[in-house]
């Protein structure tokens, strides 16, 4: 009897997987990626230059005003960024003197940011959260003394007065899309008084200078040269066999490497759209995403795993736009953590229902030192927890550590360090110039390695019981989350030192509203326990866990505004759910295993 045919995929024009593969003596194993990719540019505004010329009239970012949209083209864009980069450097920056730019992810932020990277003047993006009324004033000090910038851009001066107003900001130029005060320096007047001014940045030179996400000790300034933002967005571009320029809606914020250069930069880089997407992935922000999602048709869209969780469940209730949303889409991507394959699994048998394909779901891997993307899945999937193989020109070494592999990486994209580092700051490369991300990966088959490597942790967030058991945090979230079935959000692991590994999990709003307490309760230890039933070992068991009211704290960094959970950070503010959870008699609103 002939087994039914497998659900088609629908092509999403990869350009197929190369790879070489070198095994060590001592257990080392080296992955290479020999695919060639172009070099035609080599400084970020290269690729603005040559789609001026190629195709002027092309949209390249557009942004909500109103029901509708503003608009920027190819010609539009370098022609403001030609004049503003001339004002620019008026005002002193260069090389020597960073742009910090304090605003949110909008057209204006992208131009002046490619106006400053022309004339050599680092731009540095950093948070809008460290400038929000309220927020913690050592932190934007922090930044500013790494940076050391020349003059901060704020698109809204007066969202962000309380920030401009702190000691740490005392002389800096203030540039202000609105709102500029006696003294300070409208945009739009810069655009329109600066003289034209050619790209003069060198390969070498630093580009933009982003933030770590701090979850492990204070924020680094990373530096990301000119040649590593240009090169990782040709090494990404050669994964595809598509010369169709990309359409994408996306919120992810360019504070960051994930939506600074693998989706700003790339879809500049392959003369594509953006559509800038204001929306969160939390609860009451999301409906500016669905909003977006309602009226453009993506060739690609990438979220954080919170947002595909909650994307599924809208997928599932509305037809109409699930209809929008899978008309032309060829890649879905997710990124910043991992994302539970029963959220992938749902979203697939909407595809299905809908256009009668499944879509490939892809992630990449790496971080702001990598450019970001050290490897990508760049071929036809529907897994999750892969991390790919390395992307064209790229060498990843698994090196053995603690009974696992560090992955570390070696390409063109990688930074060659940290700005104003201070001596006491680790050396983040070993001695044949990996540099050490410190996650661990490993090959999904030893014996085929061309299936690619999947995650293996964090080894930095991985901890041991009172037992000494060793646990995998990241691995044991990921897991948990798909065996209580899109029930909750995400989930904070603990148990360091204590007897058992527990769980606070933050719930979706959609199925609070759906199921009653004591339901909720009932899927959530049915799932657990059939998760605990099939682990090997107290290390891969949940022995308790409590439901958390609310969602966590983006204002305080709880979520970084990645949209993924900062661990360490969730578990030191929420000491009286750590005691609930881990109590010698706990009270009756702990699930026990």
């Amino acid at each position: 009897m002939n087994s039914p045919a497998a659900p088609p995929i629908r092509d999403p024009r990869y350009a197929g997987r190369r790879f070489e593969i070198e095994h060590r003596p001592d257990g080392t194993i080296i992955l290479g990626n020999p695919t060639p990719y172009s070099d035609l540019f080599q400084t970020t505004n290269a690729a603005l230059d040559h789609w001026a010329k190629a195709a002027p009239d092309a949209l390249w970012l557009a942004e909500r005003a109103g029901d509708g949209w503003r608009k920027v083209t190819y010609g539009q864009a370098h022609d403001v960024v030609e004049h503003l980069a001339g004002s620019l450097k008026g005002l002193g920056l260069g090389p020597e003197r960073p742009l910090l730019i304090l605003a949110r992810n909008g057209i204006d932020h992208a131009l002046i940011a490619y106006a400053a990277m022309r004339i050599g003047a680092p731009a540095a993006p950093v948070s809008p959260q460290y400038g929000q009324k309220g927020a913690n004033p050592e932190r934007l000090a922090h930044a500013v003394a790494l940076i050391r910038p020349g003059a901060v851009f704020v698109d809204d001066r007066a969202a962000f007065d309380e920030a401009l107003a702190a000691p740490a900001m005392a002389g800096l130029t203030v540039i202000a899309a609105k709102g500029a005060r006696a003294g300070e320096h409208l945009l739009a007047d810069l655009i329109a008084e600066g003289p034209a001014t050619p790209d003069s940045a060198r390969p070498d030179q630093i580009a933009k200078l982003l933030l770590t996400s701090g979850s492990t000790g204070r924020p680094k300034a990373v530096i990301g040269t000119q040649g590593n933002i240009a090169l990782n967005a040709a090494q990404i571009a050669a994964c595809y066999a598509d010369p169709e320029p990309p359409v994408v809606v996306n919120s992810a914020p360019w504070s960051h490497s994930l939506g600074a250069n693998a989706i700003l930069h790339m879809v500049l880089h392959r003369g594509g759209s953006l559509y800038i997407d204001a929306g969160q992935p939390v609860a009451g922000r999301f409906d500016e995403t669905l909003r977006n999602l309602r009226e453009i048709s993506t060739t690609y869209h990438n979220m954080v795993p919170a947002g595909w969780a909650l994307l599924a469940g809208e997928l599932e209730r509305d037809e109409a736009l699930a209809r929008v949303f899978f008309e032309r889409v060829r890649v879905l991507q997710y990124g910043g953590a991992g994302l539970a394959q029963s959220v992938c699994d749902r979203i697939q048998a909407v595809a299905l229902r809908t256009v009668g394909e499944q879509i490939t779901f892809a992630t990449g891997y790496g971080s702001t030192e990598t450019g970001p993307t050290a490897c990508n899945v760049h071929w036809e999937n529907l897994r999750t927890g892969m991390i790919g193989l390395p992307v064209p020109g790229t060498t990843v070494k698994l090196a053995p550590q603690d009974g696992k592999h560090e992955i570390r990486v070696k390409g063109p994209q990688v930074s060659p360090g940290y700005h104003n580092a201070g001596p006491d700051l680790a050396d983040p490369f070993d001695e044949e110039g990996y540099y050490r991300l410190g996650d661990a990966a490993k090959l999904i088959d030893p014996e085929r390695p061309e299936l690619g490597m999947i995650f293996d942790g964090r080894l930095v967030e991985n901890f041991k019981l009172a037992s000494g058991t060793f646990v995998t945090a990241g691995a044991l979230r990921l897991t948990a989350l798909s065996a209580i079935g899109g029930a909750a959000l995400d989930a904070v692991v603990c148990g360091e030192g204590r007897e058992g590994v527990g769980l606070l999990l933050f719930i979706d709003p959609a199925t609070r509203a759906r199921l009653t307490h004591d339901e909720l309760r009932a899927q959530i230890r049915a799932g657990l326990e059939r998760m605990n039933a099939a682990a090997k070992g107290s290390g891969g068991k949940i022995a308790r866990a409590l439901i958390l009211e609310g969602a966590p704290d983006a204002h305080s960094g709880e979520i970084t505004d990645k949209g993924y959970i900062n661990q360490a950070l969730a578990r030191a503010r929420r000491p009286a759910e750590l005691e609930r959870l881990f109590a010698d008699a706990p009270d009756p609103e702990v699930l026990v295993f």
